[in-house]
């Protein structure tokens, strides 16, 4: 098993010598972190194991977990396909060392690359407050696609988008219809669909698929911050308007990740 490169460069994270810091949000308690998970690999289920145990059992494409505050700590998580027996063999992805800092309010990804490879992708969201009135909506790119524009009401918002970065707008509160097109083209791979952005909240918006399973949307919500909060805000998975016809992305908590210790995130992609 070889080990790859530690990622970096995620849009949301600051970027350091040898791995990736999950920068600490003031909203967060001092000595917890919260976390989600996104499976964004089709056609891939998976079972997740930390420090070796099993945590999730078939994990399945386009789930997004409910967040969970965790005590800071650092874990080693391991992807296997969802038939490997007990962890056994190679994982399809690992993040060896990986350590939650406290005040982190972060989503993990497990997804495609461009080319089609598997990785993992932290973001840290964005908890500060939002004006009075407005909604935060981010946009996240972690599809096997090519740079994409994000449009609303048929509207460029987004240029250029590319794998793995994120772009964040404040907007008024509301629904806007919206879709994704390939960069400079009318050539729509997502969408439309209507999408509720809600005063005082935090919308983040996945794009995840191939080719040929297809190009979806996760949707993850945020809320309470209409002013700065005194705590971790609250999320959760949500979905775009059950009348379009993009995928329901179920909500499922993660229990267990965490052990003792703190430091810099760091999140290595193995291939076997």
């Amino acid at each position: 098993m070889s080990t790859l490169r530690t990622l970096g460069g995620a849009a949301g994270a600051a970027a350091v010598v040898g791995g990736l810091v999950l920068v600490a949000t003031p909203a967060a308690a001092a000595d917890t972190a919260m976390v989600s998970v996104l499976h964004g690999i089709p056609a891939t289920p998976v079972d997740v194991y930390a420090n070796g145990e099993r945590l999730i059992d078939d994990f399945q494409p386009g789930t997004l977990t409910d967040p969970l505050e965790l005590p800071a700590g650092s874990y080693d998580l391991a992807l296997f396909p969802a038939d490997a027996a007990d962890g056994s063999g190679t994982p399809l992805l690992s993040a060896n060392g990986v350590a939650v800092p406290a005040g982190a309010n972060a989503t993990v990804v497990a997804h495609l690359t461009e080319d089609g490879s598997p990785v993992l992708t932290p973001f840290v969201n964005d908890t500060s407050a939002v004006p009075a009135g407005q909604a935060r909506v981010t946009v996240r790119h972690t599809a096997a696609a090519p740079a994409v524009d994000v449009r609303a009401g048929g509207t460029p918002v987004v240029e250029g988008l590319t794998n793995p970065d994120e772009a964040t707008l404040t907007v008024p509160a509301g629904t806007i219809s919206a879709d994704v097109v390939l960069a400079g083209t009318d050539t729509v791979a997502i969408g439309p669909a209507d999408l509720t952005l809600a005063e005082g909240a935090s919308t983040i918006v996945y794009a995840w698929g191939n080719g040929d399973a297809g190009y979806q949307l996760a949707v993850q919500t945020i809320s309470g911050m209409h002013s700065t909060p005194s705590g971790v805000p609250g999320g959760s998975a949500g979905l775009v308007d059950d009348d379009s016809s993009l995928p329901v992305v179920a909500a499922l908590s993660v229990a267990g990740l965490a052990v003792a210790g703190a430091g810099a995130l760091r999140l290595a992609r193995t291939r076997g």
